[in-house]
């Protein structure tokens, strides 16, 4: 039986001679299979998004109404505006890693440094944008009541436009407290009640007559919600069981409760990446401060960094087109 010998000439097949596969050195090639067995990852993710959407596609939660905010505009409507300045932040680090890999081709240390500072600037406030964003997310806008059956109903005022529970709400008096332990009821535990209660937002709007209700229906033609007439709307009232603020992996105010499940899941596995991306990125950059690769004579590292970096953006471009565009 004969045995196979690794000799200088076999490891020059991935040791950097001239019969390397594909042109590409060994961490090369092993970043193309990590970034393919990633993209199949991705893929997955976003197939099982489409799907949902697609099934329950009259009742999915129109973005234009739900990523409304931006920084410093308190209750200016901005709808995507933020979302559209975080995704040219990113594209615009992939840009500068590209100069980044192009100097190092140079062996251009200055360079190197300049451009690979931006793109971990970049990165930086990419994850910072998405923090704020899932912030405004968990938090919510306006508030909703959840029925018996699950579903969300919304309020709106004679012109349709939607309006937040506080600003008909009825205060009541009302000694319903939280069920935590440090009150001696040990075997329960829930979460932090509400600001409003269900019986204020249904006294308040009987105050109102102005006022009424829009349910998770939704016309794909014209990307509106149905409109109950205010005749029928106390129905819905009748068979409500809480107050819904914001959002979480179990009810959301937005509308389908899978609607925020994808969306921690998804943008959160991107972020993640991102924010392995700008450590691994500010670990590049100091071994280029140091001189490391000036001294191996070659910028290869910045190469392979820069392929992650570029798959990162590139999974955003598809991620932002699924859940904000589409």
């Amino acid at each position: 039986m004969e045995s196979t010998i690794a000799t200088d000439a076999n490891r020059d097949n991935w040791g950097g001679g001239t019969d390397k596969p594909l042109g590409a050195s060994y961490g090369k090639m092993m970043m193309w299979f990590f970034i393919l067995s990633d993209a199949l990852t991705f893929s997955g993710f976003l197939g099982a998004y489409g799907f949902m959407r697609f099934k329950f596609i009259d009742s999915w939660p129109i973005a234009d109404e739900v990523f409304t905010h931006f920084p410093f505009l308190h209750g200016v409507h901005a709808p995507m505006y933020y979302v559209a300045l975080m995704t040219f932040i990113l594209i615009f680090s992939s840009v500068t890693m590209v100069l980044a890999v192009d100097a190092g081709h140079q062996m251009n240390k200055a360079k190197v440094t300049f451009y690979m500072f931006l793109t971990i600037i970049g990165g930086v406030i990419f994850l910072g944008s998405q923090a704020w964003e899932w912030k405004n997310f968990i938090g919510g806008s306006y508030g909703a009541v959840q029925l018996n059956d699950g579903k969300i109903i919304q309020f709106v005022d004679a012109s349709g436009e939607q309006i937040t529970l506080e600003s008909f709400a009825k205060p009541l008096d009302s000694e319903r407290t939280q069920h935590i332990k440090s009150k001696g009821l040990w075997f329960v535990e829930e979460a932090a009640l509400p600001a409003i209660t269900l019986n204020e937002v249904i006294e308040g709007f009987k105050a109102h007559p102005e006022i009424t209700i829009r349910t998770e229906q939704v016309n794909p033609e014209l990307k509106e919600k149905t409109i109950i007439p205010r005749a029928n709307a106390m129905a819905y009232l009748n068979e409500s069981k809480a107050v819904v603020v914001g959002a979480n992996l179990q009810v959301n105010e937005y509308g389908k409760s899978l609607f925020a499940d994808f969306f921690f899941f998804i943008t959160g596995f991107h972020g993640f990446h991102v924010l392995s991306g700008v450590i691994i990125n500010i670990i590049i950059f100091f071994n280029v401060i140091i001189g490391t690769y000036e001294r191996r004579n070659s910028y290869e590292m910045v190469e392979k960094v820069g392929l992650y970096w570029h798959f990162v953006d590139l999974v955003w471009v598809f991620v932002f087109t699924f859940f904000y565009l589409v």
